[in-house]
């Protein structure tokens, strides 16, 4: 578990979680359209949103406004690659106790370009910290082709795990992170290294 950060100790749980509901539901469906369901119209969330999950927070220190996010799934459940998308592995999904999906990577849109690129960094940062710290030792997703082109550039290694297929939005493909004792090292050397405490969240939307 990352450590916690003092961005994320006063504000409940449920308000983190709340505030990173709200922040998908504007970006995933106000800004980028996609065909998803929106809890009392306020905030995005579907059937992997669920005990299985875990979130990656990140709150500004002032007001505990939502900055960045992630969510993270063990590939043992239930997940998108793996149910929904597993056509774009030719050679199968990768799976295992070492192996989690991330998904909803998440940038709060009200920042400035500047604020993004930083929460950015942070964020990538903390799901490699993380990652070496639990025992993953490879990260999965899907990506449209143009993210899985900067998703690249980050530093650590990543790979296609199979070809871009037509998607609603553009080419879409999976990937695969793997983590090791080159990752850090290499977020470094491409100046996205920006180390900063997370508070893990996991559970599911309080009423």
């Amino acid at each position: 578990m990352t450590d916690q950060s003092t961005r994320a100790q006063a504000a409940p749980g449920d308000a983190a979680l709340r505030a990173m509901f709200a922040a998908r539901k504007q970006v995933f469906i106000d800004l980028l359209k996609w065909d998803l369901p929106a809890l009392d119209g306020r905030f995005e969330l579907d059937q992997f949103d669920n005990p299985h999950a875990r979130y990656l927070i990140l709150l500004d220190p002032d007001d505990l406004r939502h900055r960045a996010s992630a969510r993270l799934l063990p590939t043992t459940a239930p997940h998108l690659l793996g149910d929904l998308y597993p056509h774009l592995c030719p050679d199968g999904a990768p799976s295992g106790e070492a192996v989690w999906e991330i998904s909803r990577f998440c940038l709060d849109p009200a920042q400035s370009a500047a604020e993004r690129l930083d929460a950015r960094n942070q964020l990538v940062s903390a799901l490699a910290d993380h990652a070496l710290h639990n025992g993953i030792r490879e990260y999965v997703g899907i990506a449209e082709a143009r993210w899985f082109a900067k998703i690249s550039g980050f530093g650590w290694s990543c790979r296609a795990l199979g070809p871009a297929l037509p998607g609603s939005a553009g080419p879409i493909l999976a990937f695969g992170i793997r983590i090791d004792a080159d990752t850090l090292p290499g977020l470094q050397r491409t100046g996205t290294w920006t180390p900063l405490g997370l508070k893990l969240e996991g559970g599911e939307l309080a009423p």
